[in-house]
């Protein structure tokens, strides 16, 4: 059989912190790592604790990657694993990475290079020896970075900004939106990605009874984006980004109540993998 026209592998789920324990283990408890293969297209989406994972699957391939890393934001969950994202340091490799909201602040390679200098990690980029580009656009703006691949952005409501991103392949479309607060004020941004999506990954990590504690802090509940996926008619939605404190059991519960709210709804965990 043919391999599937896209692919979506999740490698982290969790905000904030890596969580990883025997109460974390069904759903995992690395941070936020998405990988969408679009054929033999490598994307990734956000470099949390995951990618560490995701970059040593990808040595066992046994060949030299032209893989794009694109950035919902700069938060420190989201960018911690780059610097053990082993095709870093092996030549023959080619790494993009993008980022939307960086250009104001200095750009996506001055935020990483402070990520990896003294005294926060003891190598830099000059240690780097794959081929290194860094990509700073506006969120709003289409970017087609491989042939046949089309993404769509637009910025998101979070503290320092975020972007999200829409993946469309050979009429498939993979909608990464996460680090969002779906305040319930009209986004017609964040629709328009949304709006058809087969696969609709959204941060949904807290629960409409925690929002009053956490107005503000850029993140949304489960509910919130159930009625999302509703709205905008997704085929599939990905609850993701999961609070660290969310145990498995908790989980279980979540899983239960937006499955019976939207039918079909799924739960990320670290290794599920969505063939479309």
């Amino acid at each position: 059989m043919p391999p599937p026209s896209m692919s979506v592998r999740f490698w982290g789920v969790r905000g904030s912190v890596p969580c990883p324990g025997p109460n974390t283990l069904r759903y995992g408890g690395q941070t936020s790592c998405v990988e969408v293969r679009c054929g033999d297209q490598i994307l990734i989406f956000d470099a949390g604790s995951g990618i560490h994972q995701l970059g040593s699957a990808l040595q066992k391939e046994r060949k030299a990657q032209d893989v794009d890393i694109f950035f919902s934001h700069c938060h420190i969950d989201h960018v911690i694993g780059l610097p053990f994202f082993s095709p870093l340091f092996e030549s023959g490799h080619r790494l993009r990475m993008f980022c939307g909201h960086m250009k104001p602040h200095g750009g996506l390679k001055g935020a990483l290079t402070k990520l990896m200098s003294f005294p926060l990690f003891p190598v830099g980029f000059e240690m780097a020896k794959a081929n290194l580009e860094f990509v700073d656009f506006e969120a709003g703006e289409t970017l087609t970075p491989r042939p046949g691949i089309t993404i769509r952005t637009t910025p998101l409501i979070h503290p320092g900004g975020a972007t999200g991103y829409r993946v469309e392949y050979q009429g498939h479309s993979v909608v990464y939106l996460t680090d969002l607060e779906l305040d319930g004020k009209a986004n017609p941004g964040v629709f328009a990605l949304a709006k058809d999506a087969s696969v609709l990954i959204v941060d949904a990590t807290y629960t409409d009874d925690e929002l009053p504690s956490h107005a503000g802090w850029g993140h949304s509940s489960w509910q919130q984006t159930v009625r999302l996926a509703k709205d905008a008619k997704a085929k599939t939605l990905c609850l993701f980004h999961h609070d660290p404190d969310h145990d498995d059991a908790f989980m279980d519960r979540v899983a239960a109540a937006s499955a019976a709210a939207l039918p079909g709804t799924v739960v990320a965990k670290d290794g599920l993998i969505i063939r479309l």
